[in-house]
């Protein structure tokens, strides 16, 4: 089993809060912490994906496979159609269990793995897996001498977390670019608003920085950045840090930097100016 490390990123609300977090090495939602938050498969090594209930209640969580596109604006939406690479994409994937019950601060592994057919094009094949909690049978009460009146319903919160899962064959490339840098403001606070373009057989993934002459640290940075290829343009907006909305004016360098567990790339660089 691997080890891991995280915070917990808590949401709730009624019915279904489907919550994607790619930017976290960890992501979690009502007592479900999830470990890694994406996986990239070659067809041939596996790997494990690790649950863990960090409620105080047991609880039961169904594993499945669904079909999501992302927006310029980085959000996941359901994709209405699935597309054939989808459905080759879910074919691939082979994972176990598919239901699993937890005592309280237990952790579980998924095993995940691509097992390519033959003859299959080179490329790149995306779905999202959904761990979404179960919530146990509870009877309605009804309150001694209230009448009843027409049909009654209790509405249970039912959480979820989604990843990405990505299947990589053959040898795949990709580049980038920054464009439309731009200082913006919402609600009062300073924000780097800018576009990142992809280029290439693969998506691309890392941590937007925003550096400046004169600061060891960037001034804005965000990571956890996706650009998938079914959408060629994101849209990005990076909050300046608080330390540094008194000098977040005049030249920049913006970076897009690819993230790897044993290192990364510059991808992109651009230089700007911000008013």
């Amino acid at each position: 089993m691997n080890k891991w490390t995280g915070s917990v990123l808590g949401a709730s609300a009624l019915l279904a809060p489907l919550l994607a977090f790619p930017s976290a090495a960890n992501a979690g939602v009502g007592d479900l912490l999830v470990a890694p938050t994406r996986v990239v498969l070659d067809g041939r090594k596996g790997t494990e994906i690790i649950l863990n209930n960090i409620g105080d209640e047991p609880a039961t969580y169904r594993v499945s496979i669904e079909f999501l596109r992302m927006t310029e604006d980085g959000s996941l939406v359901d994709a209405t159609t699935p597309t054939d690479a989808d459905k080759k994409a879910e074919d691939m994937i082979v994972y176990a269990p598919r239901k699993v019950t937890l005592a309280p601060h237990e952790p579980q592994a998924i095993r995940i793995a691509a097992r390519a057919p033959q003859g299959i094009a080179d490329g790149e094949y995306r779905v999202h897996m959904l761990f979404r909690a179960i919530p146990p049978a509870t009877p309605v009460v009804q309150t001694a001498g209230e009448p009843v009146k027409g049909v009654q319903f209790k509405l249970t919160p039912i959480y979820g977390v989604t990843i990405p899962v990505i299947v990589r064959l053959g040898n795949l490339q990709a580049t980038a670019a920054i464009a439309g840098v731009h200082r913006d403001e919402k609600d009062g606070a300073p924000f780097v608003d800018l576009d990142l373009l992809r280029n290439g057989t693969r998506s691309v993934y890392g941590e937007v920085r925003v550096l400046k002459a004169g600061f060891k640290d960037p001034i804005a940075v965000q990571k956890g950045i996706a650009v998938y290829t079914d959408g060629g343009t994101r849209h990005v907006s990076i909050p300046i840090q608080d330390k540094y909305k008194a000098q977040a004016s005049g030249p920049v360098t913006v970076q897009y930097v690819e993230t790897f567990d044993e290192g990364s790339h510059v991808l992109a660089e651009t230089q700007a100016v911000l008013r």
